[in-house]
């Protein structure tokens, strides 16, 4: 083989390595280009420990969004989550937001009950219902000393 076509040979490979690495990175990274597949809402917790960013929201077992934010609000002081939800999913204004647990020790996330009302979210509005999430720690230790005052 002459050098000329080696070299085109090599060049086409390596094009198509970092072709292919882009790939990767876009679905791996989960990178969306079109920013308009989901809406923003915001709900607020007493107690979200243990939620992590990019965490899943679920209604009926089936994701529907990931949690975009977890910060602490400073005239509240509750948490406040915010979320990405897709566009397709329409949520009703009387929706229950809860933090619970995937599994014994799994990861938490966000579960939402459906509502019955006819007035929809809008994006960048707020889940007024929310339940907090369970504190193993603190039922546990309720458990020991309640049982040693007896």
């Amino acid at each position: 083989m002459n050098k000329r076509k080696m070299e085109f040979y090599v060049g086409l490979f390596v094009i198509i390595g970092l072709l292919c690495a882009g790939y990767l990175f876009v679905v791996l990274g989960e990178i969306n280009f079109i920013k308009d597949k989901r809406y923003p809402v915001h709900a607020f917790f007493t107690s979200v420990s243990g939620l992590k960013t990019g965490a899943s929201v679920e209604m009926a077992g089936v994701e529907i969004g990931t949690v975009s934010n977890v910060s602490i609000d400073k005239e509240r002081l509750l948490a406040k989550v915010e979320f990405s939800i897709d566009k397709n999913i329409k949520l009703s204004d009387d929706i229950i937001a809860s933090v619970k647990t995937s599994g014994i020790i799994g990861q938490k996330y966000i579960d939402i009950l459906p509502g019955g009302s006819d007035i929809m979210l809008e994006p960048g509005e707020e889940i007024e219902l929310t339940e907090s999430s369970l504190d193993l720690e603190s039922l546990v230790r309720k458990f020991i000393f309640n049982k040693d005052e007896k």
